[in-house]
């Protein structure tokens, strides 16, 4: 993100930095020929149950996100509610029940998916803190299992501490109920990006903060991906966040889900604050809400 608060302020600059970056963002599809692909949907269909009371949570799910090296991508992916959002999230992650496919392929750097991976990362929209253990403990956690010794586990989970936004010194040692909920979730995305996963799954992360907090969340996010140079997948219902945070914005259909469209949308170059007042960011942002309300006003008219 930028420093320079006076070319940021200026508007008539920064409507050319997002058409510019929206022109690059548009020719993505055509430099990535030839870069191997870390995760591909081929044809996958999940359904749940046998017989008349079989739920099809999703179906025919087609995509693929490439390998960008030095760089990642941020797929966010949006659709009315009950589309099958998280059950792609958790194929990807092969966590059961939705895990595995029902028919089709769900590939990771061009292999099927075993089962959950260290090359995976989780982080949920329910705060998944451990209530008995203290902020350093739980940011560890996942390098405790590793077999990491305590020196060196404490001295990284104290860097993420640090690197998530929470204070070494005042925040270190307390536990998850004197928290608040940005505090609680600053932790467990700490905990599973200390483990730098290839992969970061994000189930709507931000979905139970208030509009400041979620407005900072999405701010910190954007820096911490550009550092990790991972892939991320990230659900959400805003489409303001799909549209800050991605570089391509997957909308499915009413369930059970489909891909119905790939936007590619701007790179977040400015605080997301100060990007949502963008006439081009705001063009985004119609044009999906528009598409979504549209699912769902013929879903309703199909239950008629």
């Amino acid at each position: 993100m930028t420093d320079d608060k006076s070319v940021d302020n200026n508007p008539q600059v920064a409507e050319g930095k997002v058409a510019a970056v929206a022109t690059e963002a548009g020719d993505k599809n055509s430099r990535a020929e030839g870069l191997s692909r870390i995760v591909e949907f081929k044809n996958v269909t999940k359904r749940f149950g046998d017989g008349p009371d079989a739920f099809t949570a999703v179906k025919d799910i087609n995509f693929a996100v490439e390998d960008l090296p030095g760089r990642g991508e941020f797929v966010a992916v949006l659709g009315p509610s009950g589309c099958g959002k998280s059950t792609v999230l958790r194929l990807i992650a092969g966590l059961a029940p939705h895990h595995p496919a029902t028919s089709g392929e769900v590939l990771v750097g061009g292999k099927p998916i075993p089962g959950p991976g260290a090359d995976r990362g989780m982080v949920f929209q329910d705060y998944t803190s451990f209530d008995h253990r203290s902020v350093l403990d739980n940011v560890a956690f996942g390098l405790e299992c590793r077999g990491v010794d305590k020196a060196a586990r404490y001295e990284l989970a104290r860097q993420w501490i640090g690197k998530v936004g929470l204070s070494v010194d005042k925040d270190a040692d307390k536990y998850p109920h004197q928290l608040s909920g940005g505090m609680r979730q600053r932790v467990a995305i700490a905990r599973t990006l200390i483990l730098r996963p290839r992969i970061i799954l994000m189930d709507e992360p931000f979905g139970a903060l208030d509009p400041s907090t979620r407005l900072r969340m999405q701010d910190l996010l954007i820096e911490l991906w550009r550092e990790l140079e991972a892939t991320v997948f990230f659900v959400t219902h805003s489409i303001e966040e799909a549209v800050y945070l991605g570089d391509r914005v997957y909308i499915l259909s009413a369930s059970p889900g489909t891909i119905l469209e790939e936007l590619g949308v701007p790179y977040p170059d400015f605080p997301a604050k100060e990007m949502q007042r963008d006439p081009h960011f705001l063009d985004y942002v119609f044009k999906i809400r528009d598409t979504i309300e549209s699912l769902e006003s013929s879903d309703r008219a199909g239950d008629d």
